[in-house]
């Protein structure tokens, strides 16, 4: 039987509200399947442990973790701890240390969930963004000169290596080849005439090996208005580190919220464990009173099923966040119901059980 070890890091706020329906879901999953079992490390890295220790994560934090199958990380920030401390001394720190340099970010429309936009179903808002998640603008390369004086200067620099974007060009074409789907890059190269003329360069070089794979490329502005006017003319989307960060935000909003946005840290060479999140933050404030929707970090633990290879669990497991939603018997108060976070894993369980 296999036995997958996954270090699970709930975080801040209500990150070990979500993470325990998710962990709850998983190991039903492994019951119900009988081939493979899992096991959870759990570690009380985050901010609170930056108050007390210093740090977001021991210094050896990355060589505790390389052993794992996978990481499960739940959210990540609290007042009193500045967010770039938060987020370069854990988030960034594992991503950058253990390679994992795609980020995958599903933004569907399942039946039964809440949208935003008039006239659009769920088969109109159905894509994968393929996100760099290594390098770009978030390489934190750059420089404070003269500061705290009138001439005060800052530098930010983004990294764009070639190595850097045409594996993850490359990962998307590949997605798109292997579904059949369309291929949309989203760039600035108008504005950004070094690092984006070079990304474009080649998604078109690269493109020269998929000649099957139909592509389009869209400025990030022109490509932030058609997600709210015509999403679905996006399938596959590859794009930088930041655009991504930010599209697949309003990506979340047109497709039912950040209750239902999962996101999935990728090492495609498993040299290191990969990483699998709800992209939600922590909202302390509503932490701990069972208000927390979980379910976008079960939805990543269909991502985590489908990168162990158990793609037909994936898949159920997101048929059964459908079918929750459009039951509509247990639902967190942000989806219109009166359900408790700990109701809504158990709910998961049992109707993937019928």
């Amino acid at each position: 039987m296999q036995n997958y070890k996954i270090a699970v890091i709930a975080g801040d706020g209500i990150g070990p509200d979500v993470i325990a329906e998710g962990k709850k879901v998983l190991e039903g999953i492994a019951r119900l399947d009988g081939s493979f079992s899992v096991e959870f490390t759990d570690f009380p890295w985050g901010c609170e442990y930056y108050l007390k220790n210093g740090c977001m994560m021991p210094e050896n934090g990355l060589d505790i973790l390389k052993d794992f199958d996978a990481i499960y990380l739940g959210a990540v920030g609290y007042p009193g701890v500045p967010d770039d401390v938060s987020l370069q001394g854990l988030l960034l720190k594992i991503r950058r240390g253990f390679d994992q340099y795609i980020n995958l970010r599903p933004v569907k429309l399942l039946q039964g969930a809440p949208c935003p936009l008039k006239d659009v179903s769920e088969k109109d808002i159905d894509m994968v963004v393929v996100r760099e998640n290594s390098e770009g603008e978030y390489a934190n390369v750059g420089a404070r000169l003269y500061p705290g004086t009138e001439q005060e200067v800052a530098l930010q620099t983004g990294v764009f290596s070639r190595k850097g974007c045409e594996r993850v060009i490359r990962y998307a074409y590949e997605l798109a080849k292997k579904e059949g789907k369309t291929l949309t890059n989203i760039s600035k190269a108008n504005a950004l005439g070094y690092s984006m003329v070079f990304w474009n360069e080649i998604f078109a070089e690269v493109g020269k090996d998929y000649p099957e794979v139909k592509t389009s490329s869209l400025m990030v502005d022109a490509a932030s208005m058609f997600f709210v006017k015509d999403p679905k003319r996006f399938q596959i989307v590859v794009t930088s580190n930041l655009f991504g960060d930010i599209i697949t935000d309003l990506g979340a909003a047109i497709a039912g919220g950040m209750g239902l946005a999962a996101g999935a840290n990728l090492n495609p060479e498993r040299k290191f464990p990969s990483m699998f999140e709800p992209i939600h933050g922590s909202a302390p404030d509503i932490a701990g009173q069972g208000l927390a929707n979980p379910l976008a970090a079960i939805w990543s633990v269909s991502q985590m099923l489908d990168f162990f290879g158990h793609e037909d669990w994936g898949q159920k497991v997101i048929a059964a966040i459908e079918t929750l939603l459009c039951e509509k018997q247990t639902l967190t108060p942000d989806l219109g119901g009166t359900a408790k976070t700990s109701d809504i894993g158990a709910a998961i369980l049992e109707i993937l059980q019928r």
